[in-house]
């Protein structure tokens, strides 16, 4: 067999165990070392086998990952969540669909803590769907923005998915962090906008609230004020040129530390469970790294990627066209794959593609997390609308994916801004003081 036909074998292989459910680092692992061994010998894939875990362990940009699920565990402890949609509830409740805003809102503050669209969908959900059944909003807005509204986490920093992207294509933790903060805003926005035009045409989804006095407004917008805090330094202080992106996500583990200190919400018998919980969400993603590490030398000794790069530029279409066909297959694959399986699986083909069409690397980064969180919410995988169908366990799931078209029609718009002005993303790590 050629290197190109075993490669084809490996892909069906994998496609094929991550659809009876086999965990995706380990499902990578065992395909490359047995790709790597077919084409150059078992001597070598072991080797490989017994560097990578090594190497990925012993990464310093990594420690990152583990920081920042830290602080975001300490967030969630410590009550920032009811802070934030205190503090959006208050400023926009009155509002009509005002919850559901709210929720936007305060899953966009939220995002800046945890980076997990999993776990803003679930703390947020817990929070605010009690609130929006109170009064009476339809179930279809409810759920839909709290899935949808998940979906940040991963997009505005700091992001799993941006440090994931940055191993594997080798660029800039630091750059990705910044361009995805002007994206995540106008997602936010357009979110906002599009639960506006929902209940303008149709006023019995979401009923406006009672206006909060501006006392009442700025307490417990001053209670948000720590987490706000804590995001303005850690993400400002990487853009200020302070602190490295593994120093900022120190310092912010540190601060959410002392504030669930400091508001009596962190007691010894929880802090062996929320450490634990960390632990196990680092394991998933470092052993994921480690199976991408040891499946992308198999795929690179194929030649698909290059292969494949080659045939599209041959093809001697648009690069704007060659773009489109990218996502679309993106958008094809979210439908049924798990948003970090799909980026470890597709980067060693892709990225040679978008070198050689010269874009820029750290803009698709950006693209292709939107991308990913459009995949978090269509059906029939959509993993956001299953953990918000795990809160609203009376909800259909068909009402809950028709209260997510809205909002996935605003991150295409947001994808088609992102694409037409690519200064959107870029004009912050552009400007970024080294």
């Amino acid at each position: 067999m050629t290197p190109t036909q075993i490669g084809l074998v490996g892909l069906v292989a994998l496609f094929v165990l991550l659809a009876l459910r086999m965990p995706v680092g380990l499902t990578m692992m065992g395909v490359g070392l047995v790709g790597f061994a077919a084409l150059s010998g078992w001597g070598p894939a072991l080797a490989i086998l017994g560097r990578e875990p090594f190497v990925i362990a012993s990464n310093y940009e990594l420690i990152v990952i583990p920081l920042f699920v830290l602080m975001g565990n300490f967030a969630t402890v410590s009550g920032m969540s009811r802070d934030l949609y205190g503090a959006a509830y208050a400023w926009f409740g009155h509002w009509r669909g005002g919850l559901a805003s709210a929720t936007i809102t305060a899953c966009a503050g939220f995002a800046a803590l945890s980076g997990s669209s999993v776990a803003a969908a679930v703390t947020m959900g817990r929070v605010a769907l009690p609130e929006m059944r109170r009064y009476q909003y339809d179930p279809r807005l409810a759920t839909g923005c709290i899935a949808a509204g998940g979906t940040l986490g991963i997009l505005i920093p700091p992001s799993t998915g941006f440090v994931l992207y940055a191993i594997l294509t080798e660029e800039s933790i630091g750059r990705l962090f910044l361009a995805g903060v002007v994206p995540g805003l106008l997602l936010t926005a357009l979110f906002i906008v599009a639960i506006y035009l929902q209940t303008r045409l149709y006023p019995e989804l979401g009923p406006a609230g009672a206006p909060t006095p501006w006392r009442d407004r700025l307490r417990v917008t001053g209670q948000a004020s720590s987490m706000i805090g804590i995001v303005v330094l850690t993400i400002g202080g990487i853009y200020a040129g302070l602190f490295t992106p593994t120093e900022a996500a120190g310092i912010g583990a540190f601060l959410a530390f002392c504030l669930a200190v400091a508001r009596g919400r962190l007691a010894w018998s929880g802090i062996s469970s929320l450490m634990l919980r960390s632990i196990r969400t680092t394991g998933f993603v470092f052993l994921i790294l480690i199976g991408a590490h040891i499946f992308n030398p198999f795929m690179a000794r194929t030649h698909i990627p290059s292969d494949l790069a080659e045939l599209l530029v041959g093809l001697d279409l648009p690069r704007l066209a060659v773009l489109g066909i990218v996502l679309a297959a993106y958008m094809i694959l979210g439908t049924f794959l798990e948003g970090f399986a799909m980026l470890v699986l597709t980067l060693p083909i892709v990225h040679p593609l978008i070198l050689a069409l010269d874009f820029d690397p750290v803009w698709f980064g950006v693209v292709m997390v939107i991308v990913l969180e459009m995949g978090l919410i269509s059906p029939p995988v959509g993993v956001n609308v299953f953990v918000v169908k795990g809160i609203a366990e009376d909800v259909p799931m068909r009402q809950i994916f028709a209260g997510i078209l809205p909002f996935w029609l605003a991150m295409a718009v947001g994808l088609l801004l992102l694409i037409a002005f690519p200064g959107i993303a870029l004009f912050l790590p552009n400007t970024m003081i080294r």
